[in-house]
């Protein structure tokens, strides 16, 4: 029931409107009424009616001040304004000011009724049109996390200036503006399964790590298929280093409440411009990449001392042989991204030892020791022919272990070339369950429940993980598939049906029509009734 509220300071004009009228009756709950603006705003502002009537000519506040204070604070209210006097610039005033219509004195009840009742449903459809589009927004919830990825990426790829990183980032409604930065990455998954792959306990981890990372003033992005990355933002070096302890102490508690979780973080250098970013997320990724080098949980800092110590003389003598190991390799093989090759290769070769790749001798066990262990990866667990590895994956030749430069540009290498035989035999992997995806969406879009967390149950993945292969495979979002197989449908059955555009909405997943009316000219740019009449279908609805 709308609510309507009367400002009037002739008490004859105020209790007629009031008591004359059967507000109930036509609808409206009568919610307030004062003798002059003063008195009546802070009453408004409480009641938040979705009509005022106010005279114009009233002591203390008249009524164009109060309808242009009341549009500050409510502007969808509407305003009726009464009035004796013939004045244009009032008119012209109130207008300028968004009031909706301007009465005359004496106003006849039924006159007003009928104003108001124009009104009325002028509200409503304009209440629908919002709740539409807050739908529609949160709807599009993955398609906006997708966008701020992709923020994140720039933003630690490095080259923006600050006022292009600024627009970038107003363009996510995000406010990157500090004095100082820092990174923090940090991947969680089960014991029980590989990195990536589906569990309940790590999706409420995720949500506890949302929270106390704004508890701490970080922002949160989705970082590469499983990966967060938390921006910690503060007023100087201690400021941050404090919200990072305190959030890091956090998370390990959340953490030790599921004793099958594995984590590991690694934290960045704290750096002072908004263009240096880049930097401290270098810092954390060589850090990050220690991930796959140890089988312990917790939090690495990415810094000189703590990954590169210098106190090693002879090359042969700083070499650890533990780390000449392929289970690291393998690790990495198994869970790591083309984008962390570079540090993951970096740290590897520095726990063997910093020297190491300088002595010819050493750099050739590395190369064929990295080679054999991608060979015997490829064919014993991907299951890849030894024929395509040989077409596909290089061997190191004289001329490339003879130049430590060109070793290690062969190393990055032969794991980009393992990393994208994985991406496609993960894409032949995942294959079933996309197929069963796309059958699970046409056999269930008319099910307005439908949603990203549904489909991902069903196919036991994290929606996380779904995501990605889904925009991966696809190239766009689940609920942009989803909107535009639904969309499809409607105009088929627009097309050929003479069934109405509200039957047509559930019909295809949306049971309220007016959302559906929205969406479809959102999607479409007309209406399911326009769409209709132009052609697209032989009935007219």
């Amino acid at each position: 029931m709308l609510k309507v509220f009367l400002v009037e300071d002739e008490y004859v004009v105020r209790e007629g409107i009031k008591n004359n009228i059967d507000w109930q009756a036509h609808g409206y709950e009568f919610c307030g009424e004062a003798g002059d603006g003063e008195l009546a705003l802070p009453i408004i502002q409480k009641e938040k009616p979705d009509i005022v009537i106010t005279d114009i000519k009233m002591p203390f506040m008249d009524g164009l001040t109060l309808s242009r204070m009341i549009k500050q604070v409510l502007p969808w209210t509407e305003i009726i304004i009464l009035t004796g006097y013939e004045d244009f610039q009032f008119a012209k005033e109130a207008i300028k000011i968004g009031v909706s219509c301007y009465l005359l004195k004496p106003v006849n009840g039924e006159n007003l009724v009928k104003e108001v009742d124009r009104l009325a449903e002028k509200i409503l459809e304009k209440k629908e049109e919002r709740e539409a589009a807050k739908r529609y927004e949160e709807e599009m919830q993955e398609r906006t996390q997708y966008d701020k990825r992709d923020f994140f990426n720039k933003l630690v790829k490095g080259g923006l200036h600050a006022s292009e990183i600024i627009d970038e980032s107003k363009k996510v409604d995000i406010d990157i503006t500090a004095l100082r930065y820092n990174i923090v990455l940090l991947r969680v998954w089960s014991s029980k399964h590989d990195i990536g792959e589906f569990s309940n306990s790590v999706l409420k981890i995720e949500d506890g790590i949302k929270k106390i990372a704004e508890e701490n003033g970080a922002l949160f992005f989705d970082f590469i298929v499983e990966g967060i990355a938390l921006l910690f933002k503060g007023d100087d070096d201690a400021g941050i280093r404090l919200k990072i302890e305190n959030a890091i102490n956090k998370m390990q508690e959340l953490f030790a409440q599921y004793k099958h979780i594995r984590y590991f973080g690694a934290i960045g250098q704290t750096v002072g411009r908004i263009t240096e970013i880049h930097t401290s997320f270098d810092w954390a990724s060589r850090a990050f990449a220690h991930m796959y080098l140890t089988s312990e949980n917790g939090f690495l800092e990415g810094s000189e001392e703590g990954l590169r110590p210098e106190n090693e003389v002879d090359i042969l003598s700083e070499v650890d042989p533990q780390h000449i190991d392929r289970r690291l390799v393998k690790r990495f093989l198994r869970g790591g991204e083309p984008a962390e090759i570079t540090f993951f290769l970096e740290e590897y070769l520095n726990n063997i030892g910093n020297n190491a790749i300088h002595s010819a001798m050493l750099r050739q066990y590395i190369a064929m020791d990295v080679y054999f262990c991608v060979a015997d990866f490829l064919e014993n667990e991907l299951g890849i022919s030894r024929q395509e590895i040989d077409e596909k994956v290089d061997q190191p030749n004289n001329d490339v272990l003879a130049d430590e430069n060109k070793t290690s540009d062969y190393l990055l290498e032969l794991l980009e070339q393992a990393l994208s035989l994985r991406q496609n035999h993960s894409l032949g992997r995942y294959h079933d369950v996309m197929k069963e995806a796309m059958t699970y969406i046409a056999e269930h879009y008319a099910e307005e429940e439908l949603s990203l967390n549904t489909l991902a149950a069903q196919v036991n993945f994290s929606p996380n993980h779904l995501s990605a292969i889904f925009k991966q495979e696809t190239g766009q979002p689940f609920i942009k598939y989803l909107t535009d197989y639904r969309m499809n449908a409607a105009k088929e059955l627009l097309s050929r049906t003479s069934k109405k555009s509200n039957e047509i909405g559930i019909l295809v997943g949306y049971k309220d029509p007016h959302y559906f009316s929205y969406l479809f000219k959102k999607t479409q740019g007309i209406t399911p009734t326009q769409y209709r009449s132009k052609g697209h279908g032989n009935v007219e609805e």
